[in-house]
C-alpha cells in the first residue's frame, strides 16, 4: 500500500463519518474489509509508523491544552485521532503543534481527540478476514519516551508561551 493510498482511506472514512472518530473506526474497518489481508496489515505498517512518529512531548503539550489536560491513555488515543484527521492536520500537528489552531476547524472536547477505536481499525479487520491476531507489523518499535524536552503541564504560563494560538484559541 502506498502513503497516498493510506491517507485516501482515512480521509475517505472521516469524511463519509462527519467527523465523529467512532463512527470513522467503524468504516474504516468496512473498507479495510473489502482489502487483502497484507494490504491490511500494510495500512496497520502505515498507521503504527504515524503513531510512532508522534510520540513528543511537544505534541503532547499541544493535546494537553486542547483536552484541558491529557494522561498517557489520552495522549496515546489522541495521536490515534489527530492520524484520522488526515495527512495535513496530521503533519502539521507533528512538525508545529501550535499550528493545530489553525488547521482544525472545530473541536469539541466530547468528541475530538480521541480516536482510540482507530488504533484498532486494521487489527479488527484482518482479524475477521483471517480468523487470526495480526502477526508482528516488522516496524522499529515506539520510543520508551517521547521525543524531545518535556514540558511542564501544569504551568500554565509555560504552555501559554509554547502554545500562543492554541492557548488564545482553546484556553482563554
Amino acid at each position: 500500500m502506498e502513503e497516498s493510498e493510506f491517507w485516501e482511506l482515512v480521509d475517505a472514512a472521516r469524511e463519509a463519518a462527519e467527523g465523529d472518530p467512532e463512527e470513522q473506526a467503524d468504516l474504516l474497518v468496512e473498507r479495510l474489509l473489502e482489502l487483502d489481508p497484507e494490504t491490511v496489515l500494510d495500512f496497520a505498517r502505515h498507521f503504527e509508523s504515524r503513531y510512532n512518529r508522534a510520540y513528543s512531548w511537544d505534541l503532547w503539550g499541544a493535546a494537553w491544552v486542547l483536552l484541558d489536560g491529557a494522561s498517557d491513555d489520552a495522549f496515546d488515543f489522541f495521536r490515534c485521532w489527530l492520524i484520522g484527521q488526515g495527512r495535513e492536520v496530521y503533519e502539521g500537528g507533528v512538525h508545529h503543534p501550535d499550528s493545530l489552531a489553525e488547521l482544525l476547524d472545530d473541536f469539541d472536547e466530547e468528541i475530538d481527540g480521541d480516536g482510540e477505536e482507530l488504533g484498532y481499525a486494521a487489527d479488527e479487520a484482518y482479524e475477521q478476514l483471517t480468523g487470526t491476531v495480526a502477526p508482528d507489523l516488522g516496524i522499529p518499535p515506539a520510543a520508551s519516551e517521547p521525543e524531545g524536552a518535556p514540558v511542564d503541564f501544569e504551568n500554565e504560563r509555560v504552555l501559554s508561551e509554547r502554545y500562543p494560538k492554541l492557548w488564545e484559541r482553546f484556553r482563554d
